[in-house]
Formats: structure tokens, sequence, C-alpha cells
């Protein structure tokens, strides 16, 4: 039981602390922890930090810069 929850939690909870990870190069499950952790004692807004990179991680080929720009007078 407890395996299928933290299989859920790994794949379809937005997989930010995955993402966070392993830009950070810990754990998922530490970060994970802190989130919990910060949220006890902050009374919850880091899930509005969550929610916030959970949105930018669905769209981020929408924030990434065009590859075939074309290049501008300042560019080398």
């Amino acid at each position: 039981m407890v395996e299928r929850v933290i299989n859920w939690f790994e794949h379809q909870a937005f997989g930010v602390c995955e993402w966070l990870g392993q830009k950070l190069g810990i754990a998922s499950t530490n970060v994970r922890m802190y989130f919990i952790y910060l949220s006890f004692f902050t009374f919850g807004s880091p899930v509005i930090i969550y929610f916030v990179m959970a949105f930018l991680l669905e769209y981020k080929e929408f924030f990434k810069p065009k590859k075939n720009r074309r290049p501008n007078v300042w560019d080398f």
C-alpha cells in the first residue's frame, strides 16, 4: 500500500520534487520531506510554491526562448 502511494506521488503529482531533486543533486524523497516540514512550520505557504513550480514545469516549453530566432545587432 505504501509503495503504491509513493509511486503515485512520483508519477502523478506533477514531478516537482523529482525535478528539483535532480537539479539540486539530492534525493527526491528528501525534497518531499523538506516540503512537508516547511508546510507545517510556515502554515502551508510552500504548497503555493509547489503549485507555481508545477505550472511552470507543465508549460516550460512555452517559457523557453525560441531557438530559431533571428539574431539581433548585439549578438556576436
